[in-house]
């Protein structure tokens, strides 16, 4: 029987990884005795010992918080140089019986830091979740994608990208896909587990289907399959397998 991983709201685990963050080119953190926090319904967070951040650069907040899995948080500003990046910071000096693991820790809001370094490697968004999965599979099924019954790409290798809690996506060569009728986007995304996502509209006779394409063009190195291909929107077109339609996802992105 295959072993099962023991879940509880609230739970810490080592990440003996270097993780490192900056504000501009100015460095608030360094460690490599990061915990990493677990907790239902949200994303991981790093924790990382206080001696590991730059204290100089803290400032003490008035901000404080409850959270009844936790205890009360209190909070930092973080200032570089010029900038002041307010509230960036919090800890639980206190916390309630049973989370005596984060004690003094210091966890920051991702997005307040400007970058962020895995050893090497920039991550994107949030810290990527070691349980959550992406897998890039070669496949000879016949895909065809339609817009307003108009057939954009059509071909019998595809990649199909399973990715832990979201709807399949077929990434199609570009040689098997109408580029004639793809408009390049302004449109950028992050993702932490695949990279920067550059985007096509596709103009279907007078309509214009703003960003319904997305391209990886340099993938992060877990992620080399999908480099270069192309991937629809399936809450926005019509995908057919195998000749079957595909019912449309229901997904955040279907009421966007």
């Amino acid at each position: 029987m295959a072993d099962v991983l023991e879940t509880t709201a609230v739970r810490t685990e080592p990440w003996p990884r270097r993780v490192r963050g900056y504000v501009g080119k100015e460095l608030v953190v360094d460690s490599k005795r990061t915990l990493m926090l677990f907790e239902d319904g949200h994303l991981p967070v790093w924790y990382f010992p206080r001696q590991d951040v730059r204290a100089e650069l803290l400032e003490p907040s008035d901000k404080h918080t409850q959270c009844p899995l936790k205890g009360t948080a209190s909070y930092w500003d973080v200032r570089a140089g010029d900038r002041v990046v307010k509230d960036a910071v919090w800890s639980y000096l206190d916390p309630i019986p049973g989370r005596e693991d984060i004690a003094g820790y210091l966890a920051f809001y991702f997005r307040k830091l400007d970058t962020w370094y895995e050893e090497d490697d920039e991550v994107f968004v949030h810290p990527r979740n070691p349980y959550h999965r992406v897998d890039v599979l070669n496949s000879s099924r016949h895909v065809r994608i339609e817009i307003d019954g108009e057939t954009i790409a059509e071909t019998s290798r595809p990649r199909l990208l399973f990715e832990t809690g979201l709807p399949m996506r077929c990434y199609i060569p570009r040689a098997d896909v109408r580029m004639d009728l793809l408009e390049p986007s302004d449109r950028h995304t992050q993702c932490p587990y695949k990279g920067i996502a550059s985007y096509f509209s596709a103009r279907v006779g007078d309509r214009l289907h703003e960003d319904l394409v997305w391209t990886y063009p340099f993938p992060i190195p877990e992620c080399p399959k999908i480099e270069g291909l192309l991937a629809f929107w399936n809450e926005r077109v019509d995908v057919f397998i195998d000749g079957e339609p595909q019912d449309r996802p229901d997904s955040p992105w279907a009421r966007r």
